[in-house]
């Protein structure tokens, strides 16, 4: 029975490495995968998965106009999708990814943020988490030991951004993930005369 899965966690907390790790687990059983990513993510190249641990693959890039049930049936058949940076998907996309499980018996794993740097939901994070059987927080860890779940966006300085488009690409140098506590308690000093 194929399942809709959501493995989400904030950044630098290896989704994309769990993802290609998956993709190869499956693929050494013999399992046809179908790896696909949202055109938003660009930081590696439009058709590269890389993780911050050096694993890369190519995947088929999906726009958001792109219907995911109709570029599926164009890839030919195979055993498992796995979609990295999920919260990039349009919520319609999302639905289509739900319609091949319930509908091919396909099961569909995704990986990505749950939430932007304002601590507010990616409108395909927020689809996935109404839709999906199975919802796995992928942990990480602030700078003070707690359980980090905000992607602090940081500005060229290191200071916290709190305010913006919803979407900026980065890594390390952009953003670093806090706890709750820690994000509120630095934005605060910031915001002191």
């Amino acid at each position: 029975m194929a399942k809709l899965y959501f493995k989400y966690g904030a950044m630098g907390s290896s989704k994309s490495a769990q993802a290609l790790i998956t993709k190869f687990n499956y693929e050494e059983l013999g399992m046809r995968v179908w790896l696909i990513k949202p055109s938003t993510d660009t930081r590696d190249g439009a058709e590269l998965i890389r993780s911050r641990i050096g694993l890369a693959c190519r995947a088929q890039v999906i726009t958001p106009v792109q219907d995911i049930q109709e570029e599926y049936r164009r890839a030919g058949k195979h055993d498992v999708i796995i979609a990295d940076e999920a919260q990039f998907f349009t919520p319609e996309q999302i639905e289509q990814l739900r319609a091949l499980v319930d509908e091919d018996d396909l099961p569909v794993l995704c990986f990505g943020l749950r939430t932007d740097f304002l601590t507010h939901f990616f409108p395909g994070a927020r689809r996935l988490m109404e839709l999906a059987d199975s919802l796995t927080e992928i942990k990480t860890v602030c700078a003070c030991g707690r359980k980090a779940t905000v992607n602090a966006r940081l500005d060229e300085n290191g200071r916290i951004v709190t305010q913006g488009a919803q979407v900026f690409l980065g890594g390390n140098d952009s953003y670093a993930a806090m706890c709750h506590k820690c994000w509120k308690k630095k934005i605060k000093e910031q915001e002191a005369p």
